[in-house]
């Protein structure tokens, strides 16, 4: 097993709430002493944390009520070559771990072991100096991951292709927006070759073919052996990037392997897991509403686990207050990742006469066998005049598995079915086109 890029043990952080951090003359001598006895376990590797904070760290637990833990007690490896999504809630921790990773700030205790150059992508403009140019700005952080000019130099032109900001190379970056920020931020993090990149939620600010550019040049790095830590509230991303996932919930670790399995878990920590859901103790708010729904075997049976065999029949309870003209019915069915597998509509013929009169009724909706791939899946369903407005909306209100029946096809295809299984008809024909 090779040495991992990133070994963090207990890592902790504590911020004492209303008040700002501070640091003692004794705490920057001891952390110096440390540092010139060479506590460095390996060559090139850096050692984030010191005894000093222990001293703050009896002071925050003392505070009580005060004190709030941003990480508490993190431990995990990665190794060279692994792209990893840090996965969580706002406020989970994950962008205390990049900046303690970072060396932006320091844990309360516990340490993590750096093994290579770092370069980070945290907040727009981190790293640059808004009153130099933005090909300054380059060689400057180049200059901090430790390469010489030629080296820069050789990488300059590919920079400021990927960043397509060749006319504004010699702008003050001070008047960039935040868009121009984020190329040139990323185009020099992927281009400098550091041997760990680290990633937050930055790459939201650019437009989509520059994110779709950047998950493509991620995928490039971590290719040629380097490692990528990447924050973001895109499961379709991370679960299509990165090779394994780590899930902090408030400041811990709840969760850790492959990042398929850990967008799962994280989606499935918040996302309903019931087959039926029951809404007719709500008031009415409008003309007409949906009193319940659910998922069902075809026998009437309700279940939310099915094998891709099986057809499934969705149904709801619809009661009509006041008569609705030209009212439809939409059902949407996604997959946990967010993409829309498909929606259907249905307004009795297109007529919309099942509104015209107060009362309550009855649809169901059957899925055909062999149509969706083994995946979880959500289902949101809306009551609306088409163009005008919203009567009814629920959204993601019914979860049902589908699984794979263990055919021979499984194991050769793995889990990569996409969302639909289509049974296209064949037929055997005389002879060739020509």
């Amino acid at each position: 097993m090779s040495t991992p890029s990133i070994s963090v043990r207990n890592l902790s952080k504590c911020y004492t709430l209303g008040a700002i951090g501070r640091h003692t003359l004794v705490d920057e001598v001891q952390y110096w002493w440390h540092k010139i006895r060479g506590q460095d376990p390996r060559q090139h590797m850096t050692k984030i944390g010191h005894t000093a904070t222990e001293a703050r760290r009896a002071e925050a637990e003392q505070m009580g009520a005060d004190q709030f833990w941003a990480l508490n007690d993190v431990s995990f490896d990665i190794h060279p070559g692994e792209v990893v999504g840090i996965i969580g809630r706002n406020g989970a921790g994950k962008s205390t771990l990049l900046k303690i990773l970072s060396r932006i700030t320091e844990p309360t205790h516990g340490e993590a072991l750096i093994n290579g150059r770092v370069g980070s992508l945290l907040e727009v403009g981190t790293g640059f100096h808004p009153e130099l140019t933005g090909r300054e700005n380059v060689f400057m952080n180049g200059t901090i991951l430790g390469m010489n000019k030629r080296e820069i130099a050789a990488k300059f032109d590919e920079i400021i292709a990927f960043s397509e900001l060749e006319k504004f190379i010699d702008t003050p970056v001070k008047r960039y927006s935040s868009g121009m920020y984020v190329r040139l931020a990323f185009a020099v993090a992927a281009h400098l070759e550091p041997e760990i990149l680290l990633i937050d939620e930055v790459l939201a600010v650019g437009d989509v073919n520059f994110q779709r550019k950047c998950l493509a040049k991620m995928k490039e790095v971590s290719e040629g052996g380097r490692t990528i830590l990447f924050v973001s509230h895109n499961m379709g991303a991370i679960a299509n990037l990165c090779t394994k996932g780590v899930i902090l919930t408030q400041g811990r670790v709840v969760g850790c392997g492959a990042a398929t399995e850990c967008v799962k878990e994280y989606l499935g920590m918040t996302l309903p897991s019931t087959a039926y859901s029951d809404f007719s103790t709500e008031a009415s708010k409008d003309a007409a509403r949906f009193l319940r729904c659910g998922v069902c075997a075809a026998d009437g049976r309700l279940k939310g686990q099915f094998c891709v065999d099986d057809p499934i029949r969705f149904f709801m309870t619809v009661e009509v207050l006041e008569a609705v003209q030209d009212a439809e019915i939409s059902v949407r069915i996604e997959d946990v990742f967010g993409r829309i597998v498909c929606t259907s509509n249905w307004s009795d013929q297109n007529s919309g006469a099942w509104a015209d009169r107060a009362g309550r009724m009855t649809w169901a909706m059957d899925i055909p066998a062999v149509f969706l791939a083994p995946n979880n899946y959500l289902v949101t369903m809306a009551i609306h005049q088409p163009r005008k407005r919203i009567i009814d909306l629920r959204e993601r209100v019914i979860k049902f598995e589908v699984s794979e029946t263990g055919g021979p096809m499984w194991k050769y295809h793995g889990n990569d079915y996409g969302a639909v299984l289509v049974q296209w008809p064949w037929r055997r024909l005389e002879r060739e086109p020509c």
